[in-house]
């Protein structure tokens, strides 16, 4: 079990939550991933369902620590992130 200093809580919302089966995990901050973008190549690896929600050209927003972000935010341990689908209104 990794260090509970080097985790990060990752949410999932919407249509990825139900596209990967969970709504959340704690995992330890590999090496490596740094960036909002890297975090999502991470997990794009897991492949299947994994590769086609969080793949590039699909909409999907981030948030770090609730704030908006953007491909090139940083992501710490100790950080939670959250990916969702862009929120359409009507």
């Amino acid at each position: 079990m990794a260090d509970r200093q080097s985790m990060i809580k990752v949410l999932y919302f919407a249509r990825l939550r139900e596209d990967l089966g969970r709504s959340s995990e704690e995992i330890a901050l590999p090496g490596g991933v740094d960036t909002v973008a890297s975090l999502r190549a991470h997990l794009m690896k897991r492949g299947g369902a994994w590769q086609g929600a969080l793949a590039q050209g699909r909409a999907v927003r981030v948030a770090v620590n609730q704030q908006m972000a953007a491909a090139d935010t940083p992501v710490r341990a100790g950080d939670e992130i959250a990916f969702f689908p862009p929120v359409t209104g009507g």
